[in-house]
């Protein structure tokens, strides 16, 4: 652990120790270099030794500061004999207060820090940029670095020799040259260690015992709470994400304007992401909510099967009874070769596998950072059906093709019941829904994708409720009900057959366009319950207006609505929505609601829904 602490410390605190010996072993002159510190104070002992040994010492107090010893993994016991008093585990018996011990520590960490990448092992004295062959110390260094290969230098190629190192350092420093000294003769190399090495290094090692022992207690101690938090923490590969909705929204417009009042809603989704491998991940997530749709009605003040009309994003999920904590979500992914897995135990939906090519309206499953209604958000044909299966994700296009290798083919099944042994529910015998869809990726700004979806629905469900079995999602009631006779009102299962194309253009960074356009054909299994349904929509983006992370966005279109059944108006609606991001962690997103014949006649005023939305992710 010494020689973690050493290879993060600057290596240039030892030079004005290493002038003075270096002056008292050659001139014996007076040391020539004013103004520079010497800290501590050495031994009568290691004084004298100087003077017998000036080079050896010189170059073990240039080491002490700035080796980097690889750590030995077999070190001969018998290489360095020490006395008791030098063994590092041992508690310090000379110390001069906890204060000044924290002060020279803090200047450790003060050094430390002016260079926070790591030191750079050297090989040439000559790739230090600041150590010139006429200086007085580059012969030493020479020798250190072609002998002993433990001086280490800044990666900018300096050595910064001209800084005062303290007591603590230095012993820090001579730890790590003990070290390479055991390497080199634990690797039969202990012909280029000489005895009056191994004598100065002993005598080092007594005169600086007790800062090896502090600095060894402070690793220990350390090492202790690292071990300590890797025992209680949550878990090292599960994260914890969050999102937090408030919403408070009024409708407008005739009689269903008089019908409702305002009201605060909120949805709270909290999600483990936990990875195994580091490209896998299992989502599991709670979620709670209490938003309710508006009730909307005719001119006559009758109410209206509007169906998913005027859906918001924030109630979906909703629980019952009101914020009751429920696990909606329970998925896997993971890397299969090239090809990419989503297996779904719960919650799942297509959306969360396919690409939906509507950037900036579509927050992952109705998120809060998107557009405000479930139709803005993404094409209905995703809708259909959800809940439990396995998608496949293969990419193709060869590499170098920049216009084809984003390209992939998606390929997913998911059955609403298939939890349920009953018969007429399971896997394979309950509402299902099977998708197929080929992206396009034309370079980085265009997106393009073909999606077809087979579903089977029994009697009495809805086409366009994702797999919840709580109602639809986007669609009038008439695009939604299914295997109906329209003479006599029996009901039937049924098949779908949709088709559905959508695209994202990005011409620049700042405006962003997709669109969608899809086709459902449905095939009741009784008599008189055939029907088709259209929907359509577009929508322009402005990201960054404003401010970074702002968002304002337009999107009108056609909801899915059937012409063959009851009602042949059009179901038109526009919205309007700027996201503002009020920091990392939170956006505050006003927007407003604009729907025609929601029910798909002509004796409905148009209505009005106005949304503020505050969403906390964490």
């Amino acid at each position: 652990m010494i020689v973690v602490l050493v290879a993060t410390m600057p290596i240039t605190q030892v030079s004005t120790r290493f002038r003075v010996y270096q002056q008292l072993a050659t001139a014996n002159s007076s040391y020539p270099y004013k103004g520079v510190r010497r800290k501590g104070k050495m031994s009568n002992i290691l004084w004298k030794s100087l003077v017998v040994s000036p080079t050896i010492l010189g170059a073990a107090l240039l080491v002490s500061s700035t080796a980097i010893a690889a750590p030995s993994t077999s070190k001969d016991a018998s290489a360095i004999e020490t006395s008791s008093t030098t063994e590092v585990s041992q508690k310090p018996t000379t110390l001069a207060t906890e204060t000044k011990e924290a002060q020279v520590l803090a200047q450790v960490n003060r050094y430390s820090n002016e260079n926070n990448t790591s030191l750079n092992q050297v090989t040439s004295v000559s790739q230090f940029s600041d150590v010139q062959p006429t200086d007085w110390a580059f012969q030493a260094l020479q020798s250190l670095v072609e002998r002993y290969g433990c001086i280490a230098g800044y990666p900018n190629g300096t050595y910064r020799g001209n800084r005062a190192l303290s007591r603590y350092e230095f012993a820090a420093g001579l730890n790590s040259c003990l070290d390479r000294v055991n390497e080199l003769i634990a690797t039969a190399t202990a012909d280029m260690v000489t005895k009056q090495d191994l004598a100065t290094l002993q005598r080092l090692q007594e005169e600086f015992s007790a800062e090896l022992a502090t600095l060894r207690g402070r690793v220990d101690a350390l090492e202790g709470r690292t071990a300590e938090l890797e025992a209680n923490q949550f878990s090292t590969t599960t994260k914890l994400k969050g999102e937090a909705i408030f919403a408070v929204t009024d409708v407008f417009g005739g009689e269903t304007g008089k019908a409702n009042r305002a009201v605060f809603q909120d949805r709270v989704r909290l999600g483990l992401e936990t990875s195994f491998t580091g490209r896998d991940i299992l989502t599991t997530r709670l979620a709670a909510g209490n938003a309710t749709a508006f009730n909307i009605r005719d001119d006559g003040n009758n109410p209206i099967a509007a169906g998913g009309v005027g859906k918001q994003t924030v109630e979906v999920g909703a629980t019952s009874p009101a914020n009751s904590v429920k696990i909606d979500k329970l998925t896997y992914e993971a890397p299969v070769g090239p090809a990419r897995v989503y297996l779904s135990a719960s919650g799942g939906q297509h959306s969360d596998y396919a690409a939906v090519n509507n950037p900036y309206f579509f927050d992952k499953t109705d998120g809060g950072k998107g557009a405000l209604s479930t139709f803005a958000s993404e094409n209905p044909i995703y809708r259909i059906g959800g809940g439990s299966g396995i998608a496949l994700n293969v990419p193709f296009g060869k590499a170098g093709d920049s216009s084809l290798k984003p390209s992939s083919l998606t390929l997913g099944y998911l059955a609403s019941s298939a939890n349920d042994p009953s018969p007429s529910n399971g896997l394979f015998d309950g509402n299902y829904a099977a998708l197929g869809q080929l992206n396009f990726n034309v370079g980085n700004r265009v997106a393009l994708a073909a999606t077809y979806v087979h579903g089977y629905q029994k009697a009495g469900t809805t086409l366009f409720d994702s797999g919840l079995g709580t109602g639809a999602l986007v669609g009038t009631a008439q695009a939604n009900t299914l295997g109906v006779n329209s003479v006599t009102g029996a009901t039937s299962a049924s098949s779908s057959n949709s088709y559905g194309i959508s695209a994202a253009i990005k011409p620049s960074n700042k405006l962003s366009l997709s669109g969608f356009v899809s086709y459902h054909d449905v095939t009741g299994f009784g008599a008189n319950d055939d029907k088709e349904a259209w929907s359509y929509g577009a929508g322009l983006a402005l990201p960054d207006f404003g401010k970074k992370g702002n968002v304002l966005g337009i999107f009108g279109g056609a909801q899915p609505y059937s012409l063959g059944a009851t009602g042949r108006e059009t179901p038109y609606q526009v919205e309007g929505f700027y996201k503002y991001r009020v920091s990392e962690n939170v956006s505050v997103t006003p927007g407003v609601i604009w729907m025609t014949s929601p029910g798909q006649a002509n004796n409905t005023n148009d209505t009005v829904i106005g949304t503020l939305r505050t969403t906390f992710s964490f």
